[in-house]
C-alpha cells in the first residue's frame, strides 16, 4: 500500500490528522505503538479506528477515502502484533519495566490492569482491556511480567484485539455508509467517541475514591 505525501505537520492527537498523513499504514503503527508500548498510551486508538472506517466509505469526505480491506487488515496486524510484542517485553524486564516509568496515567492503568487480572482471571481481563484506554497499553507487558501462560495470553488478545479493532472500524463504516455527508459530523461523532471511550477509566477512578474514602471512615 503506498504511503501518502506528507505536506503538513502532523497532529498524533488527532485521528483525520493522522490518517490523512499516513493512511492505513499510520493505523498499523498506532495500533503498535498503543497496545505494544508504554509510550503509546496517549495515541487515539478508539477514534482512529471508528474514523478509518468511517473515512473508508466512497464519498464520505473530500480531504481523505481510505480502502476498508486495507484498514482492517493494518488495524488488526498493528493491535495484535503490538499486544504480543508488549507481552514479550514484560516478560523479559518484568516488574521494574513498569515501576520505572514516571508517569500517573501508566500507574494508575497499571492498578486498574493488575485489578482485573485479579478480579476477572486471565483469559476475561486480557479480553477487557482492549476496551479500556490506557489499561489496553499496561495489561500486555503486566501479562507478561506477571507470568500469565503465553498459550493463554496469546489466545485471548487475538480474540479480543479481534473483536475490538474490527468492530470499532465495521462500526465507523456503518454509521458512513447509513449517514449522507457524514463527514460534517465527524468532529461530533469523534469527540463523542473519545468520551465513550474513557467512561470506563473515570468510572472507575471514581469507584476507586469512594471504596478508598469508605475504607478511611472505617478506620477512623
Amino acid at each position: 500500500m503506498p504511503l501518502p505525501v506528507l505536506n503538513q505537520a502532523v497532529n498524533v492527537l488527532d485521528a483525520t490528522s493522522l490518517l490523512s498523513s499516513f493512511g492505513a499504514v499510520g493505523i498499523a503503527v498506532v495500533m503498535f505503538a498503543e497496545t505494544g508500548l508504554l509510550i503509546g498510551f496517549f495515541l487515539p486508538g478508539d477514534s482512529l479506528l471508528f474514523t478509518a472506517g468511517l473515512l473508508s466509505v466512497s464519498g464520505a469526505s473530500d480531504v481523505v477515502h481510505l480502502s476498508l480491506w486495507q484498514v482492517l487488515v493494518a488495524a488488526l496486524a498493528g493491535a495484535l502484533l503490538g499486544a504480543q510484542t508488549g507481552y514479550a517485553i514484560g516478560r523479559r524486564g518484568g516488574p521494574a519495566l513498569l515501576a520505572r516509568t514516571r508517569s500517573r496515567k501508566i500507574h494508575q492503568g497499571t492498578q486498574r490492569a493488575g485489578e482485573l487480572l485479579e478480579r476477572y482471571g486471565h483469559a476475561k481481563a486480557v479480553v477487557l482491556a482492549r476496551f479500556v484506554p490506557v489499561v489496553r497499553t499496561v495489561l500486555n507487558p503486566l501479562a507478561g511480567a506477571l507470568g500469565v501462560p503465553a498459550g493463554t495470553f496469546t489466545l485471548w488478545q487475538v480474540a479480543g484485539g479481534t473483536v475490538w479493532s474490527v468492530g470499532l472500524v465495521l462500526g465507523g463504516y456503518g454509521l458512513g455508509s447509513s449517514v449522507p455527508h457524514v463527514d460534517t459530523y465527524l468532529l461530533p461523532i469523534v469527540a463523542l467517541i473519545v468520551v465513550l471511550s474513557l467512561a470506563p477509566l473515570a468510572m472507575e477512578v471514581v469507584r476507586s475514591r469512594r471504596a478508598a474514602a469508605a475504607g478511611n471512615s472505617e478506620g477512623a
